[in-house]
């Protein structure tokens, strides 16, 4: 492996395997062995999938699965190393520190960032704080350990490529971990990270729901393989990455990925049109008392609030675009429809607190500000706000999993004598429209329509 280059992922999860390495494995069938992934994880729940993967060699077969339902089954080779975990991450710090490594790509998720309204890291959450007293609980405080590591053993320059739905997610992510190691006190390691790192921005897209039992049992009917690792996801995959790779980069143009300029465009849209209303179909769909995204998407109501928030909002405030956004809204709509992929609201509903502030009230402020009042999009956060309610009152059929949720402040809101005041006055979530009467008025009407549909759930809402 010494004469390789490695790309090095921090994250475990599904996304990571059905995506990056995906495309890596499309390199290596074209005969270009170049590259290999080596894969870790900063939290032990990943232990026995680790442990799972390195018992199979890193291989895995991944299930993709069409509108249509026609399924494909590959067996992905790409990970050619499994760095198992244990308290002190020192198989991430041993593989990031090697010059082989030229790569380190990382899927925490959105709210493992740590952002604030105005996009910055932070410095008092509890895990951050713990970061900047020396453990590693977070990115920032793993890869503080990782590179301070790479300068003593080899001083050579790499790329770090945040590979998180996040809006300008390489410069957001550039700038927390450099604020981190400021307050830290390393401002040498600072200095190195600006001058011999960089932070490509990247747009990536491939619904990837977690794997339940039966993907393993079709997998072994199709393939003959028992593979306690394997994964599905549905057949559409994208990848826009910003060609900024200060250490070199494998010829990813060679297997469909675009490499560009600015991401800009296309993050934006995936962002505001996948992203939240993939979101708001999971909220809206709980609260009608569905389990899965395609039942959801296809409830007339939740439909035509997720196509009324694309087309009379973001479409507007995303033109003039190089993207046909009808085009990807109607896709987009069709994807989540795909009665075979089973993804759940549970899952797709997780982290609402940071998605709101980071996916939806950019929306809301631009239309305000353009003197539009946002009908569509108002429904979004009066969803969530239904949706958390729900939660408040334990009446959710599944448990709520949010990365920032500071559950007992929560609770006693909703207990509180105006729940949706205190909601709606939360500038962490809606910034300076917290301040907004006529906001607060928009999303309390918007409320109360969802209210009148959910007492009669099979009646159209086309007064929305």
């Amino acid at each position: 492996m010494s004469n390789q280059s490695v790309w090095m992922h921090i994250g475990a999860g599904s996304f990571h395997r059905a995506h990056q390495a995906w495309y890596m494995h499309k390199l290596r069938e074209q005969g270009d062995t170049s590259w290999s992934i080596a894969m870790g994880n900063i939290r032990e729940d990943a232990v026995p999938l680790l442990n799972q993967l390195k018992a199979q060699d890193g291989k895995y077969v991944l299930e993709t699965v069409t509108p249509y339902g026609e399924r494909r089954y590959e067996t992905i080779t790409s990970i050619r190393k499994i760095l198992p975990w244990d308290s002190h991450l020192s198989s991430l710090i041993e593989q990031g520190a090697n010059a082989e490594t030229r790569v380190i790509s990382f899927t925490v998720t959105e709210s493992g960032y740590y952002l604030t309204p105005a996009h910055e890291i932070d410095l008092s959450a509890p895990d951050i704080q713990a970061d900047l007293k020396g453990e590693a609980r977070t990115l920032y405080g793993t890869l503080a350990r990782i590179l301070s590591a790479r300068v003593n053993q080899c001083d050579a320059p790499v790329t770090l490529l945040n590979c998180d739905n996040l809006r300008h997610n390489g410069e957001r992510f550039r700038n927390s971990f450099l604020t981190f190691l400021c307050a830290k006190g390393e401002t040498a390691l600072a200095q190195w990270v600006q001058e011999n790192t960089t932070s490509p921005n990247t747009m990536v897209d491939r619904i990837t729901p977690r794997p339940t039992s039966d993907v393993a049992e079709r997998v072994k009917l199709a393939t003959g393989a028992n593979d306690g690792a394997a994964i599905m996801a549905e057949s559409f995959i994208q990848w826009v990455i910003e060609d900024n790779f200060i250490a070199g980069r494998p010829a990813l143009e060679n297997v469909g990925v675009e490499l560009v300029s600015s991401v800009l465009p296309w993050e934006e849209a995936k962002i505001r049109i996948l992203n939240a209303t993939h979101a708001a179909i999971a909220w809206a769909g709980t609260l009608a008392g569905f389990t899965y995204i395609d039942e959801s998407t296809c409830q007339q109501t939740i439909y035509q609030i997720a196509w009324n928030y694309i087309t009379q909002d973001v479409i507007p405030a995303l033109s003039p675009s190089p993207l046909d956004l009808a085009d990807y809204r109607d896709k987009v709509l069709s994807r989540f429809s795909n009665p075979y992929i089973k993804d759940t609201n549970q899952r797709v509903g997780a982290d609402g607190l940071s998605k709101i502030p980071g996916m939806v009230t950019p929306t809301l402020a631009e239309c305000f500000k353009k003197g539009k009042e946002p009908h569509a999009t108002a429904m979004l956060p009066a969803l969530f706000f239904l949706f958390l309610q729900r939660w408040a009152d334990e009446q959710l059929p599944y448990k709520y999993q949010d990365g920032v949720l500071q559950e007992t402040a929560l609770r006693e809101q909703f207990a509180g004598k105006d729940p949706l005041a205190a909601f709606l006055n939360d500038s962490a979530l809606f910034g300076e429209l917290s301040q907004r009467a006529d906001f607060h008025a928009l999303v309390k009407c918007s409320i109360e329509k969802l209210q009148l549909w959910l007492e009669q759930p099979e009646e159209s809402m086309t007064a929305v």
